[in-house]
């Protein structure tokens, strides 16, 4: 799924909405200009030649198509906004029941499974995987896979001293080393099911259980 798409569709229904806001208020503007000449033209007019009626009467024709252009632009505003809020919407409702991956290190424990990916830059000669809880705290640790580019790493829940561990947020942390003992630069990133999305900060935010992450760091879906 394309996320600069989504971004690209977000931009364009901004300036039109900030299109029309200028429009409605320069109709406004006018409408008002027009009001004063109208009623300045009736304080000054010369009793004795009064503004010929026909004249007055399309005046007032003018009059009252400006108003509603102005209520019009009002109307399409709402309309704009309206389209704006379903766009959003629609977006995030596709991900509703789908597993993603996105960029990041804290996932859900979900079903009794919490999934990440990481990539290392080298070969490591140690790779030690460290599972900590929402205080921080290490629930779980374990050596990883050495080798270079992309390894998958499940956690069942299971703490490294037995304990079992309900669902919750929980951080991946990867350290590894050469063996010169430097350090050895890694990539993670977090998979899971989405299961809610949140719509109300006028961005579209993708819930995994307790953890929220933006659609703008989807990097798959399936």
């Amino acid at each position: 799924m394309s996320i600069s798409a989504v971004s690209g569709s977000t931009t364009t229904t901004t300036t039109s909405s900030s299109s029309s806001s200028s429009s409605t208020t320069s109709l406004a503007s006018n409408y008002e200009m027009f009001m004063t000449l109208l009623l300045k033209q009736l304080e000054v007019q010369d009793p004795t030649d009064p503004v010929d009626t026909t004249e007055y009467t399309s005046q007032l024709v003018q009059y009252a198509s400006l108003e509603q252009q102005v209520a019009n632009g009002d109307k399409l505003d709402s309309l704009i906004s309206a389209v704006n809020d379903l766009g959003y919407g629609s977006t995030g409702i596709g991900y509703l029941g789908r597993t993603v991956e996105a960029s990041g290190d804290t996932t859900a424990l979900q079903d009794g499974s919490a999934s990440w990916e990481y990539d290392l830059d080298d070969d490591a000669s140690s790779v030690t995987l460290t599972v900590t809880d929402e205080n921080g705290k290490t629930v779980y640790t374990t050596t990883g896979e050495t080798g270079e580019g992309t390894h998958s790493f499940s956690w069942d829940g299971t703490g490294s001293n037995g304990t079992s561990y309900s669902s919750g947020a929980y951080t991946l942390t990867v350290t590894a080393t050469d063996s010169a003992k430097a350090s050895v630069g890694v990539d993670t990133r977090i998979k899971g099911t989405v299961t809610s999305v949140d719509n109300s900060s006028g961005s579209t935010v993708l819930n995994i259980g307790d953890v929220a992450i933006e659609v703008d760091d989807v990097l798959t879906v399936s």
